[in-house]
This record gives structure tokens, sequence and C-alpha cells, in this order.
């Protein structure tokens, strides 16, 4: 019977890949390990294009931006998939009828390579004149692009999906025998300002909730958990990526960030997490710190086997990862060994100057067939900084300072 069940799902999988992100399955094939079995993703975050863009100023960082991706894709040419991670462009800054054009010179430097790339949003990615359904349209105007969405709530939000990585011995046609080897979930955390929106009292702009959505929460649970069971009981090896990060980067920084043992910068504090200025009963009236809103996907990410990291933005000046083992201070939830990372600012539009970059993943399999996942940073500069491996030890092993470099130059903020 489970063989059964799990070809029957196999067959779905395999439907919806077809279906949902076709034209990248059907030009790319398949997310899959190389014959050296490894699998590279670069991701970079906050790129936040458009910043002012009345400017011949914001032109320049757009331009400067631009040639950070370049630099960084040059000297990572072994990336099998890019992931953009929030925040592309800086919503409130540009205008209604070009707003996702954007859009074209983010994935320029992708295109030129012939990358595929996948999406989430961030905040800034929504404001009056900057719709996420717009963007799903623009970026699926190329095939390259894997973005998808695949929770329909009216509250969900839009860069909810996952996407399947295969062995490398698997074949382009979908089989019983070939589950995956790694997924990777891909979370909207909404955030901004509604489209086209005011409220009809005051005449301001309508704030958009900024945390996982719990039918979100509840499509990732029960499709994971379909997942599994088709792959006979056995954890799928997974890991995720959100722009804003969750209240437990926010414990784990305010009990401390040992530069030694999780290397990065820790510049930004106090972290700004999902649901920061939200009051427990959702309402966004500035009297409240935080409402606690994302507490179920945290339980959520915490409790699914297999997740090794979640990878968040939002936080400029912050490029540390931390393995959430235990009850961190103040959180009812419990961390069960998945890390926290967040990225490096990539983008020369947004606030600070901390030098740009994009973090690497690099995920293997050791001889004796467990998942290795090894990342660092690299810089604009073509340095690596931040090399650590998210294993059992992560926490306790010792790395090299990672230094706090700015960049310089005239035309930068």
């Amino acid at each position: 019977m489970l063989f059964a069940g799990f070809l029957a799902l196999s067959k779905l999988v395999c439907w919806k890949r077809q279906s949902e992100s076709s034209a990248a399955d059907q030009i790319f094939g398949p997310l899959q390990f190389q014959s050296d079995g490894t699998f590279q993703l670069s991701i970079f975050e906050d790129l936040h294009f458009g910043e002012n863009s009345w400017t011949t100023w914001g032109s320049q960082q757009d331009l400067n931006t631009v040639k950070v991706m370049n630099q960084i894709l040059d000297a990572e040419p072994t990336t099998n998939l890019v992931v953009l991670n929030g925040d592309l462009i800086t919503g409130e800054n540009v205008f209604f009828e070009n707003g996702t054009h954007y859009l074209d010179q983010i994935v320029a430097p992708l295109l030129s390579r012939n990358l595929t790339w996948a999406s989430t949003y961030g905040n800034h990615d929504s404001s009056y004149n900057l719709s996420r359904d717009s963007l799903l349209a623009r970026e699926q105007r190329w095939p390259n692009a894997r973005t998808t969405q695949m929770v329909s709530a009216s509250t969900a939000g839009v860069s909810n999906y996952y996407l399947p990585v295969y062995p490398a011995s698997c074949t382009a046609s979908c089989t019983a025998s070939c589950p995956p080897a790694l997924l990777l979930w891909f979370f909207d955390s909404r955030g901004g300002h509604l489209h086209q929106q005011h409220d009809p009292t005051t005449g301001a702009l309508v704030g958009q909730p900024d945390w996982v959505d719990e039918s979100v929460v509840s499509w990732f649970q029960a499709t994971n958990a379909a997942l599994v069971d088709a792959a006979g009981g056995t954890p799928i090896p997974a890991l995720a990526f959100v722009h804003i990060p969750t209240n437990a980067s926010l414990a784990a920084q305010e009990r401390g960030v040992n530069p030694r043992r999780e290397p990065g910068i820790d510049d930004d504090a106090p972290v700004a997490q999902q649901g920061q200025g939200w009051c427990a009963d959702g309402v966004d009236n500035g009297t409240c710190a935080y409402g606690g809103q994302d507490g179920p996907f945290m339980a959520a990410v915490a409790g699914t086997e297999g997740m090794v990291a979640l990878f968040s933005g939002h936080d400029h000046g912050n490029t540390w990862c931390y393995r959430w083992e235990g009850r961190l201070p103040g959180m009812e939830v419990e961390g069960k060994g998945v890390n926290l990372c967040f990225g490096q600012h990539s983008g020369y539009g947004g606030y600070g100057n901390w030098i740009r970059g994009a973090r690497q993943v690099v995920v293997s399999r050791d001889a004796e067939g467990e998942v290795v996942v090894e990342t660092y940073v690299r810089l604009e500069s073509g340095a690596v900084v931040g090399a650590v491996t998210l294993n059992d030890t992560y926490g306790q092993d010792r790395y090299p300072e990672t230094p706090n470099d700015k960049t310089r130059c005239p035309t930068c903020s």
C-alpha cells in the first residue's frame, strides 16, 4: 500500500511541477544535483531597485547593484539556482506605470548567464503603486523564473511555493523510484502597504500584515507531510526562504551571537521580526511592539524534521547564522536544530553601507549519505567571509571572525 500511495503522489507531484512551473521545467528541466553531487544556491536579497527612481542618484544605485550581481555571479560559476530573497524593489519610490519594469534590470545578469531563479517578496515589494501579483506576472514573462504561487487564500500573500531538487541520477521522467533529494520552501512574509488602497476615514495607506499567514502554515505542513509519506516516511532535507525573520532570530540575537562560533556582522539590533509593531489582536496602530503572529510559522519550521536552515533578509546589517536548539529566552516554541541565517545586503538601494554581497549555499552528501550544508558570503570585493558548515556542531565549532567592512565609493550612499 505504501508503494502504491507513493506512486500515486509521485505522479501528482510530477503533474504539478509541469503545470505550475511548466516553462522553467520544460526548458531547463527539474532542479537536480550536479554529477559531482553538489547543488549551489546564490542568495541575493534587499536589492531595492527603484530607490529614489526620479533622481540620477537612484539610477546610479541600480547600476551599482547590477555590477555587484555580475561580479558575484562571475565568481560563482557553479550556481545552480539564484534566490531573490525579498525587497527586490523599493515599491514606495516607483510609479504605477513602470514599477515592475525594474525586474528587467534585476534579472538581466541571470538571463545573460542562462540561470534560473526563484523569488520571495518582501515588505517593500508591496506599496500603493506596486503589487506582488504584478511582480509575479512580470517574473513569469521569462521561462527562467521558477517563482510561482501555490496558496490561493486572499490573506496568504503571493510567493508561497516549494521546489523539489532531484538526485543527479534521476531521469527527466517522473518515477516512483526518484523522490526529491532536497526541498526548497519559499514563504511570503508580506508587509508593506496594500496596492491602490487608502483608509476611507483617514486617507492613509493601508498596511499589510507582515508575517507568514496561517493558511500558508497549514499548506506547508500538509504538503510536507504528503511528500514525506510519498518518500516512504523518510524526512526530506529542506531549506527555507522568507524575507522578514521570525521572533526566534531576535531571541537568538538577544541571547548573544558569538562572532567566532556564529560569524557575521551583527549591527542591526534589535532584529526587526515578523509581527513587529502589531498588536496580538491584529491591530496595527503603533501601540504594540510585537503581536506574536509568527508563532505558528516558527513552530512549523522548528518542528519540520529535515529542515536544515531558514534564510532571511530585511535586516541589512545582520549576516550571521544561529543554530536554534532548545528554548530561547522569551520564546514558547522550542528549536530542534534548525539554523536561522541572514544573508548579505546585496543592493545599493536600501539603508546602510555594509559591503554588498550574496550568501552562497552548497548542499552535498557525505560518504554516509548524510546531507552537508556549507555556506559563505561572497562579497563584491571578491572576498569570501563567514564560511561555515551547518552541521550538528555548528554553534560550537570556531571560525574566523567576519570583518565589518563598508562600501566606499563616490556615488554610494
